[in-house]
């Protein structure tokens, strides 16, 4: 007779505890799932939404990139004789042989730059490179063959005038060379490297030119 009457009460007690643990499975799940939820919604807060001005902005705080770096050694020749209404006065020529290194960094100015997006694409338009430096640091000057003159004195204006013709001369052999060129090329790869690595532009085609 006590088996009969224990056996309704160990079975009560038995839903009793399933019905504790369902539902503290299902509190657990619930809470889970806002938790999922919550994370899910901070991330997606956390990352700003795609937009052009966005795209230039954070390109443009990089100003200039430079991405083509020239080095070169180079000698040139100074001469300068005085002219007299047309006639050059003999006796009074004063020269100099100059050796120098030198570097030429081109680039763009991203300050330039036009970003647009629409149909899933983002195109970013670069403009085109540039020049950015040239230096001819002083203590790689040489100086050969000075030939001074009583009449015709070498000065310091003459080494600047030197410097800065050779400069331009040097530049536009860089750019015939198709320094230039190269600059392109390379801004387009940086950039579109800069932009890949950026949250949420991997769902875009991107496009830099």
């Amino acid at each position: 007779m006590r088996d009969t009457e224990t056996k309704p009460w160990r079975m009560g007690l038995k839903m009793k505890i399933l019905l504790i643990l369902l539902t503290l499975l299902l509190i657990c799940g619930a809470v889970l799932a806002a938790f999922l939820c919550g994370l899910r919604q901070a991330s997606q807060a956390a990352e700003p939404q795609i937009t052009g001005d966005l795209l230039a902005s954070r390109l443009r705080s990089v100003q200039e990139l430079v991405t083509v770096s020239y080095y070169y050694t180079n000698m040139g020749r100074f001469e300068n004789q005085v002219d007299f209404y047309g006639w050059k006065v003999p006796f009074t020529t004063k020269s100099f042989i100059v050796s120098y290194d030198g570097v030429i960094k081109a680039g763009v100015d991203l300050e330039q730059l036009q970003v647009s997006i629409g149909g899933g694409e983002v195109t970013v338009t670069l403009p085109e490179s540039r020049i950015i430096s040239h230096e001819i640091p002083e203590d790689s000057l040489e100086v050969f063959d000075e030939s001074d003159n009583l009449f015709n004195h070498i000065t310091i204006e003459d080494y600047t005038a030197f410097t800065r013709d050779q400069k331009s001369a040097m530049e536009q052999r860089a750019v015939d060379g198709g320094l230039l060129d190269r600059a392109n090329q390379e801004a387009r790869t940086a950039v579109d490297s800069l932009l890949r690595i950026m949250p949420g532009l991997e769902e875009y085609t991107l496009t830099v030119k």
